[in-house]
């Protein structure tokens, strides 16, 4: 790597454009401060903040219910049994304990860029390069896993109405709702967060109708017997290894701090909606695996693959239920993958603009201000997972980076209240401190130890991969925690 000057950091504090990359970039200095209505991000350019509560709680929720409600249960039940709803409890008790944390330190610092921003501004810019390249790979590979889903479904819907093709539609379908739904996100965030809200809203009710129906049919209220089935029939650690898989499930929260720059109110909404969203969607979660394993056997659930839910609903009310359940299982998908360009697209951006990633990336389109480079950077990379079609490997290699960058955001808690700069003043602050962050810490490291050995490998790839480009690129770029 090339020799450079290198200024050094003042009291403990990292000095924004204090180091320059091979190329000569240095970070774009902070605005002096944050206001409700725009993050300036350059002396004529802003991210206009246009998502309010709602459009939180829609990105979150709606980021979230997609694999866990129509991917999973399937998948889930043929590993634990019923005790996938064990598993699915367990995922939204690690992602509470890191909501917490997270929204302390999102009120903190409400730029977009999520974790990354946290973990780079409290814990230096290697950790920092190493998450935010992670956590925009990891929500690439996110992508692709839902847009497999929303495939899938699509093709059901060709099944259902009889069209029979001569090769399989769902990696084709998926590739074209990747191209479709990137450049939705490049005509406008307000645009995005409106058909999210729609979306989110649609699917809420259809599910809330499903699922207390199937619950009340499960309990033996219209006289049907549930599938008789041992909870735990292939032992206690499979709830674990399921619970390392259904993790992805629960990324959306996370997501929500990601486009933190766009927030309206943050000090309010940001807690409210990444807290709010992990509580609603983990009830639906383990309501699901109920009612999934109350209907059918786990092994015969499991042999109905991603569309397992489709033919729960048959079971219960015929071929309505059946058509409801597409029908949202297409909205699910679609909003899971929606959210989560979106939120890559802004790890791109706020990686750009601190000079870990080239300054063309934070370019902003003038007509629908949005960043267009940035977003064509994470779709890319999503059509050639999409194209691979691997939905287990996918979704545990997103659940490793993820839970990586939850554990180091939980640390980062713990570093800044114990630093304690002047410049670290959250509106919110989480209770239980430290031993809530101590905890979220050991459990999201923790929770790894469980997944296939192929995601793990692949997900370590990436991280030595993220360190070698900060090596070569930004050696020298130092990062400022001053707002």
């Amino acid at each position: 790597m090339a020799d450079r000057d290198v200024e050094v950091p003042i009291d403990g504090e990292q000095v924004a454009g204090s180091g320059a990359n091979v190329e000569g970039v240095r970070p774009e200095d902070e605005p002096e401060a944050v206001t409700e209505g725009a993050t300036v991000h350059d002396d004529d350019v802003e991210l206009e903040r246009t998502i309010g509560l709602a459009g939180g709680l829609a990105i979150g929720i709606g980021t979230m219910i997609g694999a866990g409600i129509f991917v999973f249960p399937g998948l889930a039940a043929g590993n634990a049994g019923p005790a996938a709803a064990l598993s699915f409890a367990i995922g939204g008790v690690i992602a509470l304990l890191v909501a917490l944390p997270a929204s302390e330190l999102a009120t903190a610092m409400p730029r977009s860029g999520g974790g990354y921003y946290f973990v780079s501004r409290s814990m230096g810019t290697a950790y920092g390069a190493i998450v935010g390249l992670g956590l925009w790979l990891g929500l690439v590979f996110a992508s692709a896993f839902y847009l497999v889903g929303l495939g899938h479904y699509a093709a059901a819907v060709f099944a259902e109405v009889g069209i029979g093709l001569p090769v399989s539609p769902v990696i084709p379908l998926g590739l074209l709702f990747a191209v479709a739904l990137t450049a939705l996100s490049i005509g406008g965030t307000e645009n995005t967060a409106k058909i999210q809200n729609a979306v989110v809203g649609i699917l809420l009710v259809i599910l809330t109708v499903f699922l207390s129906y199937g619950a009340l049919d499960a309990v033996g209220v219209f006289g049907r017997e549930s599938v008789p089935e041992a909870f735990f029939p292939r032992g206690y650690l499979p709830v674990l290894t399921t619970a390392a898989l259904v993790f992805t499930s629960y990324l959306g929260f996370a997501q929500v701090a990601t486009v933190a720059g766009d927030i309206k109110q943050p000090s309010r909404n940001l807690p409210l909606a990444m807290v709010g969203s992990v509580i609603v969607v983990t009830v639906f979660y383990v309501a699901t695996i109920f009612v999934a394993t109350s209907a059918f056997g786990a092994e015969q659930l499991a042999g109905f693959g991603e569309t397992a839910m489709v033919e729960v609903a048959r079971e219960f009310v015929g071929l309505p239920g059946a058509v409801a359940i597409l029908f949202a299982g297409l909205l699910a998908t679609f909003s899971s993958a929606n959210a989560s360009i979106l939120s890559a697209s802004r790890t791109v951006y706020a990686l750009s603009r601190d000079a870990l990633l080239p300054r063309k990336a934070s370019e902003i389109n003038l007509k629908y201000g949005t960043p267009h480079v940035a977003l064509l950077a994470a779709g890319g990379p999503i059509l050639l997972l999409t194209a691979t079609g691997q939905v287990e490997v996918l979704a545990e290699v997103a659940s490793f980076l993820h839970l990586i960058m939850y554990g180091l955001i939980c640390v980062a808690v713990i570093v800044l209240r114990r630093r304690s700069p002047s410049w670290y003043e959250p509106s919110y602050r989480m209770p239980g401190f430290p031993v809530l962050p101590g905890v979220g810490a050991v459990a999201s490291f923790g929770l790894i130890v469980f997944m296939q050995p192929a995601s793990i490998v692949i997900g370590i790839g990436v991280m030595i991969l993220s360190y070698m480009w900060y090596w070569y690129y930004a050696g020298t770029v130092e990062l400022k925690g001053d707002f």
